[in-house]
Order: C-alpha cells, then sequence, then structure tokens
C-alpha cells in the first residue's frame, strides 16, 4: 500500500504551519492517518541539523555547506519518518520539502539547478511529492509576519533581493508543473485561504483511499 505525499511551500510568513494543522485535521477528521512534520527535522537528528542551518552565528555557512546540512537532514527524515509513513498508506504532510531547496538553495544563494537535481536524485530515488501546495505572497507582506513573530533566524535575516529570488523560484516551479502544484494566494485572509483548501479536500480523500 502506498499513502499520498502532500508538501506546502512558500516563503516566510506565508502560514504553512498553520494551514498544514487545518489541512490535518480535516483529512483526519474523515478517518485519514496523517503524518505531520517539516523539514529541515522531523526526526531527532534531523531538527538538530536544523538548529545548525538556522542559528545566527559568528561564522557565515558556506552555500555548499547549507545545501549539503540540508540533504543531510532529508535523508535522515526520508529513511526514519516519510518512507515508512508512506509505505504503511498514510498521509504525509510535510511543511517544506525539496522545492524550497530549488527556491531557497537555488533562487536565493544562486547555487546550480543541476548539482541541486544530482542531490534530489541520490537522496530521493524517484520519490516526489504527489501535490505541493504553494502559499504565495508578496515578499514585504511575508517578512513582516515573520518580523511580528519575534527573533528572526539565519535565513529570515536576508534582504528583500533574496526573498525576491526565493518567490519567483516557487512560481517558475508551480508554473513549469502545473498537475502537481496548487498555488493558493496566502495574503488573504485566512479563512479565503482555507476555504481553497476546502476545495481540494474530495479529491484528496479520493486519492488517500485508493
Amino acid at each position: 500500500m502506498t499513502g499520498l505525499f502532500i508538501t506546502l511551500e512558500g516563503p516566510e510568513g506565508a502560514g504553512k504551519s498553520t494551514n498544514r494543522d487545518y489541512l490535518a485535521e480535516r483529512l483526519r477528521s474523515e478517518g485519514i492517518e496523517v503524518v505531520l512534520t517539516r523539514e529541515p527535522g522531523g526526526t531527532p537528528l534531523a531538527e538538530r541539523i536544523r538548529e545548525v542551518l538556522l542559528a545566527p552565528g559568528e561564522e557565515q555557512m558556506n552555500p555548499d555547506t547549507e545545501l549539503l546540512l540540508v540533504f543531510a537532514a532529508r535523508a535522515q527524515h526520508l529513511a526514519e519518518v516519510i518512507r515508512p509513513a508512506l509505505a504503511r498508506g498514510a498521509v504525509v504532510i510535510c511543511d517544506r520539502f525539496t522545492d524550497s531547496t530549488y527556491a531557497y538553495q537555488g533562487g536565493g544563494r544562486g547555487l546550480s539547478l543541476e548539482r541541486i537535481a544530482t542531490l534530489e536524485t541520490f537522496v530521493q530515488g524517484n520519490l516526489r511529492p504527489d501535490l505541493t501546495l504553494v502559499f504565495d505572497l508578496p515578499v514585504e507582506v511575508g517578512l513582516a509576519r515573520a518580523s511580528a513573530r519575534g527573533r528572526l533566524d539565519r535565513f529570515e535575516l536576508e534582504g528583500q533581493a533574496f526573498f525576491d529570488a526565493v518567490r519567483t523560484a516557487f512560481l517558475k516551479r508551480a508554473a513549469a508543473e502545473p498537475a502537481r502544484y496548487y498555488l493558493l494566494d496566502a495574503a488573504q485572509p485566512l479563512a479565503q485561504v482555507q476555504h481553497a483548501i476546502d476545495a481540494l479536500l474530495p479529491t484528496l480523500l479520493e486519492r488517500a483511499r485508493g
């Protein structure tokens, strides 16, 4: 039996975590097993790598180091959480996955997309999300929301140009593969965003039940 792999993507302050929890609750209310997780992270080891990636520090992290750490955490996450859950038929909902690597390390850092694709294949094999929800909003809105949450992490401290490139990368990927991506306007009030998610539920339930 194979489960359903759903990822949530988007820039800072887009509301991914809130809507991840909302979608999970809607599916669980229909009797579906849901595994909620996030990247980087998802296992104790991967969460320690997350701390290294997000914590500001005096030593500037080399972009290649950042990329390799992201995929190191992902390899552990896949082995310990994602693949076992999918194998038993669960729905896995993950806050960020490899699209964020293409957007942040590819778009934002300017690293080679071919290098990212090589690591993607090495770590994931042929595993890709079944559905990716992209929560899009203007960069300045997202950064204002992130700032309102409190202390900023190492990525959130980046400037406007970095996040413009990140947003562009997400939108390019969504446009290139419309069958997998579902674009939501995250600048709307939360109730409207969740109404759009509700519209997906019949299809998701059908696919989750096989």
